[in-house]
C-alpha cells in the first residue's frame, strides 16, 4: 500500500523527519568513529605505546569500515534499510561505550575493529535510502544534509573527546560520546520513515556480483567511484600534514593553535548543503568541477607562508570538498540502478581507501619534500579528479535518471 505512494519532496513533513533522522544519522557514525584521533597521545601514555600503535585505534575502525560497506549495502537490500542503520548506530555506541571499559590494548583495538564493523550499516545504506525515498529535484539538498551531519560529527568527535579528556579522563569523554550515540539512535529511529520504494528491489535484485557487474559497465559509474579515491585521499593528506606545517618555523604555533584549524569543518557543513541545492537547481555536471577548481586553489594558497593564508586555503580546500563530495554522492545516487545500496557502498569503499592510501603516500612525500611537495602529489591528483568532472560533463543521462 506505502510502496504506491510517489517520493518525498521537499517541503514535506516526511522530507523533514528524514533530514532529521540523516543528520543525527551523520553525527553519531563519524563522531564515534573520530573521537579517538586526538587521544592517541593519552593511549600511548596509558599503555605505553609508540605513536604508530596508537594510531591502530583509528585505522583500524576506518580499514574494517570499509569493508562492510561493500557487505552491508548488498545485505540492507533483503533485510530492511531502517532496520540495519538502527541496528548500526545502536551496536556502535554500545561499543563505544565498551570501548572505555577495556583494560589493555589489545582489547581497544579489537572492539575498535568490530566498531568499523558494525558503523558500516549505516553509510553506504543512508545513501541508497535517500536515493530510493527522495524526489529526483530534492535529492541533493538532502544528500547534503546529511553529509552537513557526518562533517559535523568528525569535528565535534575530535573536539569533545580532546576537551573533555582535559579535564577528566579519556575513558569518560569516550564513555560520554558513547551515551550520546545512543540518543542519536533513538531520534534516528523515532525520526527516519520506513522504506517505502526499496521493498520489490529487495525481493528481486540482482546479488553482489551481478550488481558489481552492471554498476561497473556503466558508462560514468567507474568514473564517479575514482573521484571519491582522490577527493577523501586528498582531503584528509591535507589535514594530516598542515597540522605538521604550522608546528614548524616559520608559524610555530601551539598544539591547541593548530587543532582550531578543524573548526574550518563547519565550512562544509554549509557548503554540502549549498552545493545540493545548487546541483539541483544546475545539474551535477555543471557545478561539480567548479567545486573542484576551489578545492585545488585553496590546496595552492597554503604555500604562502603567512598563518592567514594557510588557514584561508585550507578553508577554500575544505569548502570545495564537501560540496564536491556531495554532488558526486548524489549523482551516483541518482545514476545507479539496483542494487542501489550496492553503488552506494562501493563510492565509499573508494572513499576510504582513498583516504588510506593517499594519506600513507603523502605522508612519505612530507617527509623527503615538505609542504611544496605535498602541494605539489595532491595538486597532481586534484588535477586528474577535474579531469574527470570535466570529461562527466559530456556524460549522457542514463535511462530514467536526471544527472
Amino acid at each position: 500500500m506505502s510502496t504506491a505512494r510517489g517520493p518525498i519532496v521537499a517541503g514535506s513533513s516526511e522530507y523533514r523527519r528524514i533530514n532529521r533522522a540523516m543528520a543525527f544519522g551523520g553525527f553519531s557514525v563519524f563522531a564515534l568513529l573520530y573521537c579517538v584521533q586526538p587521544l592517541m597521545p593519552l593511549l600511548a601514555q596509558d599503555f605505553h605505546l609508540t605513536p604508530a600503535q596508537s594510531s591502530l585505534a583509528l585505522s583500524v575502525s576506518t580499514a574494517t569500515l570499509a569493508v562492510a560497506l561493500l557487505v552491508s549495502s548488498s545485505v540492507a537490500e533483503r533485510l530492511g534499510r531502517k532496520q540495519l542503520m538502527v541496528a548500526s548506530m545502536t551496536g556502535g555506541a554500545l561499543l563505544t561505550l565498551l570501548s572505555a571499559c577495556t583494560t589493555d590494548y589489545t582489547q581497544l583495538v579489537a572492539v575498535r575493529a568490530l566498531l568499523g564493523l558494525v558503523l558500516g550499516g549505516l553509510p553506504a545504506v543512508a545513501m541508497a535510502y535517500l536515493s530510493d525515498e527522495i524526489e529526483g529535484s530534492s535529492l541533493g539538498q538532502a544528500m547534503g544534509m546529511y553529509i552537513s551531519g557526518s562533517a559535523f560529527g568528525g569535528m565535534s568527535g575530535r573536539v569533545l573527546s580532546s576537551v573533555i579528556s582535559d579535564f577528566v579522563s579519556w575513558r569518560i569523554a569516550v564513555g560520554l560520546l558513547g551515551a550520546a550515540g545512543l540518543y542519536a539512535a533513538w531520534e534516528f529511529s523515532r525520526s527516519l520513515p520506513a522504506s517505502r520504494h526499496a521493498g520489490l528491489k529487495q525481493a528481486r535484485g540482482p546479488g553482489f556480483v551481478e550488481g558489481l557487474r552492471r554498476h561497473l559497465e556503466d558508462e560514468g559509474l567507474p568514473w564517479l567511484f575514482v573521484l571519491p579515491f582522490l577527493l577523501m585521499g586528498c582531503f584528509v593528506s591535507l589535514y594530516n600534514y598542515i597540522s605538521y606545517r604550522l608546528l614548524a618555523p616559520p608559524f610555530g604555533l601551539s598544539q591547541s593553535a593548530v587543532g582550531a584549524v578543524s573548526l574550518l569543518y563547519l565550512l562544509g557543513m554549509f557548503s554540502s548543503v549549498w552545493a545540493g541545492k545548487l546541483a539541483d537547481r544546475l545539474g551535477r555536471r555543471n557545478v561539480l568541477w567548479l567545486f573542484m577548481g576551489v578545492m585545488i586553489a585553496g590546496l595552492l594558497v597554503t604555500l604562502h607562508d603567512s598563518v592567514a593564508a594557510v588557514v584561508l586555503g585550507v578553508g577554500l580546500a575544505t569548502f570545495g570538498f564537501f560540496a564536491s563530495h556531495s554532488v558526486t554522492s548524489s549523482w551516483v545516487g541518482r545514476r545507479a540502478k539496483a542494487p542501489q545500496a550496492l553503488a552506494s557502498g562501493i563510492y565509499l569503499f573508494c572513499y576510504y581507501l582513498g583516504s588510506s592510501v593517499v594519506g600513507w603516500f603523502t605522508g612519505y612525500v612530507w617527509e623527503h619534500w615538505g609542504w611544496p611537495g605535498v602541494v605539489a602529489a595532491l595538486g597532481a591528483l586534484l588535477g586528474l579528479g577535474l579531469a574527470i568532472a570535466l570529461r562527466l560533463r559530456q556524460l549522457k543521462p542514463a535511462a530514467a535518471t536526471v544527472p
